[in-house]
């Protein structure tokens, strides 16, 4: 999928959860991208203030795991498996009321 269909699709699903007021829920329906963003943002952060210590061996997180040894089929498969649970997760939690 290129930009102009995965930025649309996002668009869509922001403004959706905007409209039903479950704006949180973007946050863990997208969890594997919140994580990736935060582990580039936390390895920046402290490369600057630690002087030049970094936290990952390299940001974002799915490169730090292949670079520990992990083959990218393994990766993908297991963030696969995250996103499922977390799509499942927020299925359930917008029947909660």
């Amino acid at each position: 999928m290129g930009d102009v269909g995965s930025l649309s699709l996002g668009g869509v699903i922001g403004v959706t959860a905007v409209f039903i007021r479950k704006e949180f829920l973007l946050v863990i329906v997208g969890g594997i991208f919140v994580v990736e963003a935060v582990s580039v943002i936390l390895q920046v952060g402290s490369f600057r203030l630690r002087g030049g210590k970094r936290i990952f061996k390299i940001a974002p997180l799915h490169h730090h795991f292949q670079v520990s040894g992990w083959p990218e089929s393994k990766v993908i498969v297991r963030f696969w498996i995250i996103g499922i649970i977390l799509a499942v997760v927020t299925l359930a939690t917008l029947k909660i009321r």
